[in-house]
């Protein structure tokens, strides 16, 4: 049998990781260069760049549960590499709306951006993202200690905003945004000290006169 642990430890499972990652948009390269992308080619584009940033953002807030509920310690070594490929796809997909949509126009991008909900979620996810990225190297978190970690709790928000902008531009079938905010809601209510809040509430409670 394989062993599976051994696998993901060895010196191998970057690289592939890496090459992996790079599959979905590859593939839209090579369905744009035989004219595979339907009527609307940017549009598909810029949807399926966009839900696999989501993906990438989903599974990496997932690497933390696996570890605690079923002992994976060794994916956490695979949580940066993620994490920057979560970056690397939603900058794709913001430069191809700002580009194919916009051409390099700031003041109809910012119109955009103040108008439509879904563009204002997505965009303030964007730029979530961009110190997350910048600091994601080793010599900033020994640089930034303690405050890295609450930088990168960022990662909360930038979830809640990426589902949201995904939900407000759906006009019909709600049934993938729907799965991806459950799970969305699920890897979040997990980091919830729920005992910690119910003792915390309770001793408020506890010190107030009669």
């Amino acid at each position: 049998m394989l062993d599976l642990s051994k696998m993901l430890r060895s010196s191998f499972a970057k690289p592939v990781l890496f090459i992996l990652c790079l599959v979905p948009i590859s593939a839209l390269v090579w369905r744009a260069f035989y004219g595979d992308l339907g009527a609307n080619p940017i549009e598909t584009i810029t949807r399926d760049v966009g839900d696999w940033t989501l993906r990438f953002l989903l599974i990496t807030i997932a690497i933390s549960p696996l570890r605690q509920w079923f002992g994976w310690t060794v994916i956490l070594r695979f949580r940066r590499m993620l994490g920057l490929y979560v970056f690397f796809y939603a900058f794709c997909h913001f430069l191809i709306w700002f580009v194919a949509d916009h051409s390099f126009d700031f003041s109809e991008m910012l119109e955009d951006i103040i108008k439509r909900p879904y563009i204002t979620f997505g965009f303030s996810a964007f730029l979530l993202l961009v110190p997350l990225a910048v600091t994601s190297n080793q010599s900033m978190v020994r640089r930034l200690g303690k405050r890295w970690k609450q930088l990168h709790r960022l990662t909360y928000a930038i979830v809640m905003l990426g589902v949201l902008h995904y939900l407000w531009q759906v006009k019909a079938d709600y049934l993938e945004p729907g799965i991806y905010a459950v799970i969305a809601g699920l890897l979040l209510l997990q980091r919830v000290d729920f005992k910690k809040w119910f003792d915390a509430r309770t001793s408020v409670q506890s010190s107030k006169p009669a």
